[in-house]
Order: structure tokens, then sequence, then C-alpha cells
């Protein structure tokens, strides 16, 4: 598939207006301060498995509403000191699978929660259920009550998101000031929205990430998901409006805005699933509502041959050496860029 996003000179300067609600602040501290109240942990049990170097633990905590969401908590085996932890979340349509298939973070050293995406699966074994979709909107995922911020299937798993590290926090064996999020494409843009809402998060790796510059998206891709709002919105004309209104609640590029973890970022040249230019969109104003981080602790990695899959293990290879020097297993300051 040919480049067909804008120039990498253009890409590394785009720094687009996105439309940003009044209220959106008010909007998220008013949907966390109501989960606030719940404990977070509902059930922690340990899960057998036929793996020697980690432990697992099947995890249940209170998600938005106070749902329960499903989550894999593990850890090396036999690791006594609290360790930093990365929250990992899943791709569109995916569910936390089994305990054996995502082992890079424990197995570096890592403790790792795995949340379970509620209403998902579809290309993976998912265990949560959502008992609010099937409100107004379309079919998918990404239109599920799409007409409605407050209803909107986003604003339900973000709340999810940033539950997880709560729960993570919580659990027995963590380091509950380094914590970091993580993710790929929906998980990417998950992640990103939790640094935007999360203050004192450690650490953010984001790749190819979805829910950025969606006003874009939607018009310059008719890969799914986006082509799904596309696809919705060709059949229901008269409510463009009220779902681009919705849309700009959830939009990363406004998270990342927020927030001041250090990150991590990838992108490859020909994805159409999620753009290019909508991942710089988010990158190049990470922070600026901050004061805009320190260029030592904002970095994109940059495939100009790869689609959706970006780096696989290079990148996942430059996320564990960053990541070694911003949170360190020991414990120990961070060693510098």
């Amino acid at each position: 598939m040919a480049l067909f996003d804008l120039p990498l000179d253009h890409l590394r300067q785009y720094a687009p207006t996105v439309p940003e609600p009044a209220d959106f602040d008010a909007f998220w501290r008013a949907t966390l301060a109501a989960e606030a109240p719940r404990p977070v942990l509902l059930d922690v049990r340990p899960e057998p498995t036929d793996l020697r170097l980690v432990e697992t633990w099947d995890v249940t905590f209170a998600g938005f509403g106070g749902d329960p969401v499903k989550a894999w908590y593990t850890r090396p085996a036999g690791a006594d000191a609290p360790l930093p932890a990365v929250v990992e979340y899943v791709g569109y349509g995916r569910g936390r699978g089994l305990p054996h298939e995502r082992l890079t973070w424990p197995v570096a050293g890592y403790a790792h929660l795995l949340m379970d995406a509620r209403g998902s699966g579809q290309y993976g074994s998912g265990d949560t259920d959502d008992p609010h979709a099937g409100r107004a909107g379309g079919p998918w995922p990404v239109t599920w009550g799409i007409l409605d911020p407050e209803r909107y299937y986003y604003r339900r798993l973000i709340t999810d998101a940033v539950r997880a590290v709560q729960a993570v926090r919580a659990l027995p064996g963590v380091d509950a000031a380094r914590v970091v999020a993580a993710g790929n494409s929906q998980g990417g843009g998950l992640a990103l929205a939790v640094a935007g809402l999360v203050p004192d998060l450690a650490a953010l790796l984001t790749t190819a990430p979805f829910l950025c510059h969606i006003q874009r998206a939607i018009e310059i891709t008719d890969a799914a998901p986006y082509g799904e709002i596309a696809q919705y919105l060709a059949v229901n004309r008269e409510v463009e409006e009220r779902v681009r209104a919705t849309l700009s609640y959830v939009d990363g590029v406004t998270f990342a805005r927020r927030a001041a973890a250090p990150a991590h970022f990838g992108v490859g040249l020909r994805d159409r699933v999620c753009p290019p230019s909508t991942a710089f969109a988010a990158y190049n104003q990470y922070g600026a509502d901050q004061g805009r981080p320190d260029p030592a602790d904002r970095e994109i990695h940059v495939y100009p041959f790869n689609q959706h899959e970006g780096g696989e293990a290079v990148q996942v290879r430059r996320q564990l050496r960053w990541l070694a020097q911003r949170v360190p297993l020991s414990g120990s300051a961070p060693t510098g860029g």
C-alpha cells in the first residue's frame, strides 16, 4: 500500500486545532467522580497456568457504573519487592484472551495488568459484558451511543481504563508510584486518554493510537473502525453534527494536550486504520497544556513502509529500552535519555 497521508516533513509539524468542548474537563471530572466512592477491586484469585516463570491472577474490578471488568494480573514468579506496573489495553474488537498470550512485560520484570474491553472479543476471547450497549447508535462498538457523549461507548471504556490504573495500584506487589499505561491501536488511544486523565502516571507507551484527530480520520480513511462511523453517517445523514460533537469528548489530541508523563509513540506511514497524521496531531501537541515537556521525555518512531502493524517487535524492543531508563525495575532514579 502506497503512502497516502501528509509528507513526513509536514507530519513532524502538524498540530491542527481539534474541536474541544467547553465542558470537556468538567465532563470527565464528573464522570470519574461518580466512580470514586466505589471500591475498585471486586475479586482477585490465582489463575492456574502451565507457566513456571510467571504467576497470574484473575482480577475483577469495578469499571464504569460499577460494572465488573475482567483483567489478568501477571508478575515474575518469586518476585518479592513491589514492582513498577504496566497497564495494557487491547485493540478494537479484542478481549483479554488467555493469560499466556501477552508475556512481554512480566518477563521483562514488570507487574502487568491486561484489561479486558467490555462488549468485545470478536478477535480474541473477552469476558466482560457491556450492559449499556445497544443504546441509540449503530451496530459496531465505535457507534454504540454515538449520538450522546453521556451514553457513548468510549466514555465507558475510557472510564474502565482509568479505573484499571486504580485497580493495579491496589494490588499486592505493585509500586503504586510507578504505573505505566500502554497499548496499540484502540489500546494506544485508551493509554493516551489515561495519560490525560491520570496526572501522576509514570510513563505512556502508545503505538498507532486510535481516537486521535477523529474528525480528520473519518474523512480520509474508509478502513474500520473509522469506516464504521462513516457507514453509520452514510445512512443517518441528519445526525452528523451530533456525532461530531460526541466524538470531540473522546479525542486523543485533547487528552494529549493535558498529559504530562514521559511518552513513547510509534506510527506506520502507510497506516490506513489509524492514519499517521492523526497520531502526529496528538504527538506534536502532547503536554501543550502543561507547558510542553522536555523533548527527551517525548519521542516518536516512524516506520515508513509499514501499515497498522507499525514496527511490531522492533517497536517493542524500543519500548523496553526506553522504559527501562525512565521506570527502572530497581526503583532508582531514571538514567536519562
